[in-house]
């Protein structure tokens, strides 16, 4: 399965291994600077080569793979293996972790789709966050009953 020549265009790699849904979604993140090649951003032609450390970046930390060897065409999720092993920290494996379980459990944040938030959502949201109307105007209404004229 290893190709002939020693050399592959990154985008078609990043694409091949999986590690991106299609080859221009590979080619864009090295045109954005988010993929590395031994420390260096490259462009979509650039080529790798077998013991080469690629990083992609995934906010907030770079996913860091050591290339083993090359191959033809796209290959099935168990044999990726064969072709990357990821280097990344555990550290960093942890901060990614802990970022998306954050990102899930957010508040304050709505389901896409369910519109603008009623009266009572808002009224609810106000409360949640300390925002309470009510108690900004207390001490502030007027005292009708008082003979002060």
């Amino acid at each position: 399965m290893a190709e002939e020549n020693s050399e592959m265009r990154i985008d078609k790699f990043l694409f091949n291994v999986r590690l991106f849904k299609t080859r221009s979604l590979a080619a864009d993140a090295c045109g954005k600077g988010r993929i590395l090649i031994n420390g260096a951003a490259v462009k979509p032609a650039r080529v790798v080569r077998p013991d080469d450390e690629i990083s992609v970046k995934v906010n907030p930390v770079y996913r860091r793979y050591k290339v083993l060897q090359l191959l033809r065409g796209r290959v099935g999720a168990a044999k990726v293996p064969d072709y990357i092993t990821e280097t990344t920290s555990e550290d960093d494996l942890f901060k990614l972790k802990m970022m998306t379980e954050m990102g899930r459990f957010s508040f304050g944040k709505r389901d896409r789709g369910a519109g603008r938030p009623t009266k009572k959502d808002r009224r609810d949201i106000d409360r949640f966050y300390g925002n309470d109307e009510d108690d900004d105007l207390e001490g502030f209404l007027p005292d009708f009953d008082s003979e002060s004229e």
